[in-house]
């Protein structure tokens, strides 16, 4: 399949060693300010300005891209600035998935399989159109004078990979209605907004592709979100999920 990564925004640096793209270029800590967290207020003036990157679209479906620029490759990786993808690992006849949303750091050239003892099939899928920043060697060294947006960085990846540990433990739950509960919950604390009539996730998953996530078959979570819905704990509208109650295990105040 055709890949629906943009290369026009690769096409090379603009004056001062800036990134072009048809002039898609991202204030990095202006789209994510948790990022400038740590630099000194005179300072951050600075840092913004620094902090520029080129962006990229991806279309929904499946991402295929054979081949990465050296520059890119050797950066800090790309930033989901918005969107919604999936990360699938197939081995034998099953899949886990990683679901990757704003503010989560890829690097999807970065492949361990090729000397894997267990043969793996590797893919992505964009389930909601992407805006990607291009952090790049170039914005890597536009942007070493703060340390601590690479500390920052260094800290996306360790909490992607705490986020999957913790899908893991979900995936272990006896009851599919406790592992949807959990899983939303979950959600809900990484892109959840408090609203009077619950907590909204807004990302629009469908029953296929939670039941990838709680790692079983759609019917099966087709039906526990029945129940789940008419007991009033979950609804499913137009931006996404509502999530009702207290957390599982919370306790109830008296």
């Amino acid at each position: 399949m055709a890949s629906p990564f943009d290369r026009s925004a690769l096409s090379g640096e603009g004056a001062a060693g800036e990134p072009t793209g048809r002039g898609r270029i991202a204030r990095v800590l202006d789209e994510d300010p948790e990022l400038g967290e740590g630099i000194d207020v005179e300072a951050l003036a600075a840092a913004r300005q620094c902090a520029r990157a080129a962006v990229v679209r991806v279309a929904s479906g499946e991402w295929e891209q054979s081949s990465w620029p050296a520059s890119i490759r050797s950066g800090f990786g790309l930033l989901v600035l918005d969107g919604l993808l999936l990360r699938r690992v197939g081995m034998g006849d099953r899949v886990g998935v990683e679901l990757l949303s704003t503010g989560d750091l890829l690097r999807p050239w970065q492949r361990e399989d090729a000397l894997a003892s267990v043969a793996r099939q590797l893919g992505w899928w964009v389930l909601a159109p992407c805006r990607l920043a291009i952090l790049d060697v170039d914005f890597a060294r536009r942007v070493s004078a703060f340390p601590q947006i690479a500390g920052q960085l260094t800290g996306r990846a360790m909490r992607r990979s705490r986020h999957f540990a913790v899908i893991l433990a979900i995936v272990q739950q006896p009851k599919v209605e406790s592992r949807l509960q959990m899983l939303f919950w979950h959600l809900a604390d990484r892109w959840g907004t408090v609203r009077p009539d619950g907590v909204l996730v807004p990302l629009r998953l469908t029953h296929t592709v939670l039941a990838e996530l709680v790692a079983a078959r759609r019917p099966t979570v087709s039906s526990a979100l029945g129940v789940l819905e008419r007991d009033g704990q979950l609804a499913r509208i137009p931006a996404g999920w509502v999530i009702r109650g207290s957390p599982p295990g919370e306790r109830e105040p008296d």
